[in-house]
């Protein structure tokens, strides 16, 4: 489990789900935690572990996702010597480590309908019984279980067991998307920032350019809290002078006018009849962001300058403002850029943020 991230934030929709887990974290029963990648699922486990009777206990992880469906129950249950191939000494399942203590389980809708079933006889009862043995083993388990899948609806297709998510269901806490958190974005990256400053051992903090501040808080994290975090991480370790604030981040660290090319034959067929994957909840988000702006244009030629503005400040940033090395990006000439810049004053705000 990640130790060095700790709950930063101020926004309404976070702090209800940190207390949600407050008020939940003694009482001895099962919590679904759900959210999307990089909301910090784990972060809560951790919270209704240390704050409830158990924090002395041990805290034991399971990232269902992680093993093949074959060595999962044996992960989870524990087996005897010669129970299967390979299995030399008997061990002790996750369940056995986690007795007297907490068991969380990440990425719990990947879990088989055989794992779900053992599962189920756990938290029901009480015991497990270890592949190649007969004898059931009494283990006192609270059961923390994470997910980005909609359970309910796997239920009713008959992808998840529905006695199961009611007996995991006492209390579910979801935890809002980091596009949703009004003003976390900014105190966040402020507080990465910092941390990444302070490991490069730089003398102060610059924080970051207007333009940038604008950029993180207008993007909309699909990766969530993990994914910003790396991007202001690549952004501080990047910038070559702490006395300047940091002017440019690159989102995709993928991005390269030398990326490789993906061959025909590893792409997706052009006739394929396959339904096309429903955009993801940041997709839906920023297209309505777009047209939510588009909606609000009343000059068109004040949202272009707008526009206009926010390339070149992005491109002087990403070239440390090198005014021909960025002309030259822009497919602009040199007298073009300075003339963008004037018309801007974007050099009048260099000045001032330097």
């Amino acid at each position: 489990m990640e130790r060095e991230n700790q709950f930063i934030g101020q926004s309404g929709a976070f702090l209800d789900a940190v207390e949600r887990a407050s008020r939940a974290a003694p009482m001895d029963r099962p919590v679904l935690v759900i959210g999307e990648r990089g909301t910090g699922k784990e972060l809560i486990a951790e919270r209704l572990h240390r704050l409830s009777p158990r924090w002395g206990e041990p805290l034991v992880t399971m990232n269902c996702a992680a093993l093949p469906e074959t060595l999962i129950e044996a992960e989870l249950f524990g087996h005897e010597a010669g129970a299967f191939t390979g299995a030399t000494k008997a061990r002790a399942g996750r369940f056995e480590e986690a007795d007297k203590g907490t068991l969380f389980l990440d990425e719990l809708g990947t879990l088989s309908m055989g794992a779900q079933e053992r599962l189920l006889r756990a938290v029901e009862y009480g015991e497990v019984t270890r592949i190649g043995s007969s004898r059931p083993i009494r283990v006192d388990v609270r059961i923390v279980a994470a997910t980005n899948d909609d359970l309910p609806a796997l239920a009713e297709q008959g992808e998840f067991r529905a006695d199961l998510l009611d007996r995991l269901s006492f209390e579910v806490i979801t935890l809002p998307p980091l596009r949703v958190r009004d003003g976390d974005v900014d105190v966040l990256a402020d507080y990465f920032g910092r941390r990444m400053a302070a490991e490069l051992h730089w003398e102060g903090w610059p924080g970051f350019a207007d333009h940038v501040r604008r950029q993180l808080d207008e993007y909309a994290w699909p990766g969530n809290v993990r994914e910003l975090r790396n991007v202001v991480e690549r952004a501080v370790y990047r910038w070559d002078n702490w006395d300047e604030p940091i002017a440019h981040v690159q989102f995709d660290p993928f991005d390269s006018p030398w990326k490789p090319f993906t061959p025909a034959h590893r792409k997706p067929a052009a006739h394929t009849t396959k339904a096309e994957p429903r955009p993801t909840g940041a997709e839906n988000s920023h297209t309505a962001a777009l047209a939510a702006e588009f909606e609000n244009v009343d000059d068109l030629r004040a949202a272009v300058d707008a526009h206009e503005r926010s390339i070149v400040e992005h491109a002087l940033g990403k070239h440390r403002w090198n005014q021909r090395q960025t002309a030259k990006a822009l497919g602009l000439t040199y007298d073009q850029l300075r003339h963008c810049i004037k018309k801007h004053d974007l050099m009048q705000e260099k000045e001032a943020d330097g």
